[in-house]
């Protein structure tokens, strides 16, 4: 059985049903915010996907119960973990040390990050990660420079 971790849920579900769809059985999505868990439990409803487990996380302080998942997928969380004011860099390890704690060895991590460089997540990712893979995000010209506007990258733990 593969497990798969959704971090803040409101933004990722295509994500979710395309998991579902390839027959992921346990599937978890967590979201500091139980607004969002109650409008994502109405969809999830709606689609019909029962394979699907919410919960009211904050993933800085995240339960020991969370753990073991074979994919944890981020698509915005990180980077408004790093935007907060109060302490953004001791944050920012605190998530890496929540997300080492998720995830088997092995595991895969796919964030995708409209604040971070490539190099500035494998520098964030370094202690515990390694870059699987680059996935390909649209690129920009500007000044005789090319560059994209999102990074989207795949770190399997070490």
């Amino acid at each position: 059985m593969l497990q798969c971790l959704i971090l803040e849920l409101e933004m990722v579900f295509s994500w979710l049903n395309l998991l579902a769809k390839f027959g992921f059985s346990d599937i978890t999505g967590i979201d500091y915010s139980p607004s969002a868990i109650q409008l994502s439990g109405s969809i999830i409803e709606k689609e019909g996907l029962s394979n699907i487990k919410l919960k009211v996380e904050d993933f800085l302080n995240l339960s020991t119960k969370l753990s073991g998942f074979h994919i944890c997928i981020d698509k915005g969380t990180f980077d408004a973990i790093s935007l907060n004011p109060d302490n953004a860099i001791e944050k920012r390890k605190q998530y890496v040390k929540s997300l080492s704690g998720a995830l088997n060895v092995k595991g895969f991590f796919l964030i995708t990050s409209c604040n971070w460089t490539k190099e500035e997540l494998l520098d964030e990712f370094s202690e515990g990660f390694e870059l699987f893979e680059e996935l390909p995000t649209p690129t920009f010209s500007f000044g005789g420079r090319s560059g994209n506007s999102v990074t989207a990258l795949v770190f399997q733990k070490t």
